[in-house]
């Protein structure tokens, strides 16, 4: 056969495949073997494969290829969504959940940071402007500065509600006086609504439990209770629906 004739015609001193690069040995069955080198040796190859040698008869060899060699594409660098750097830098200030910030945030404004509510909530964690001038907030548009003030108003409601979350949502969204007037989650359709959306959301991002709040505020913070609470998603009291 041809082929035979052209391995007969080989010097038959062994010569062999550089080994910086793998071939392909194809087969006239149709295989395709990956070598790492090869030797013609008379009428046969004598091959080096993944986990030994092999002689393969010249004569059912169709062909010998290089391997391809692909470029490897270089990693790209994690691109976070819109504010999810300042809401974990918020996070890591008041050592609070950032998944809880961002849940709060998808509810509140839908990531708007321009948005006002019909009640005059503004921003992306939806601060009313008294609140946001009590906890210093100069800009309440400004994302880094309502992110930071809506994470230490929901900090603070938190430790207040000795890590009730449900309480502490229910008091963000309708306000404290109507926590302590129920002494639960007000029956107010809305706020039921927004504890409940809140959440399913955090919930669905969480695979360990949340993290502890902190005994004393971060350097440079303001002065908050120092009372250690740990958020948790049941309510201590019964959710009106």
């Amino acid at each position: 056969m041809h082929l035979r004739r052209t391995a007969l015609l080989l010097p038959c001193l062994l010569f062999s495949a550089p080994a910086l690069r793998a071939e392909y040995i194809v087969m006239r069955s149709g295989q395709r073997l990956a070598v790492s080198s090869y030797q013609v040796v008379g009428d046969k190859y004598h091959v080096q494969i993944a986990g030994g040698f092999a002689d393969i008869a010249a004569e059912d060899v169709v062909s010998i290829e290089p391997e391809e060699v692909f470029t490897p594409v270089p990693k790209q660098p994690e691109v976070k969504p819109p504010f999810r750097v300042l809401v974990e830098a918020a996070a890591a200030r008041f050592q609070m959940d950032a998944d809880l910030i961002w849940s709060v945030i998808a509810v509140e404004s839908n990531f708007d940071p321009k948005a006002v509510s019909r009640k005059n909530a503004r921003g992306l964690m939806q601060l009313l402007p008294e609140t946001a001038a009590r906890l210093g907030v100069v800009n309440i548009f400004d994302p880094q500065e309502n992110i930071e003030a809506g994470t230490r108003y929901l900090h603070d409601l938190l430790q207040r509600y000795s890590g009730d979350l449900a309480l502490a949502l229910a008091a963000y969204n309708a306000g404290p006086e109507k926590v302590q007037q129920y002494g639960r989650v007000p029956p107010i359709a809305e706020t039921v609504s927004y504890v409940r959306r809140v959440k399913q959301n955090y919930e669905k991002s969480k695979t360990n439990p949340p993290v502890k709040m902190p005994d004393a505020p971060a350097t440079g913070a303001p002065a908050m209770p120092n009372a250690a609470v740990t958020p948790t998603t049941q309510p201590r009291t019964a959710e009106v629906h």
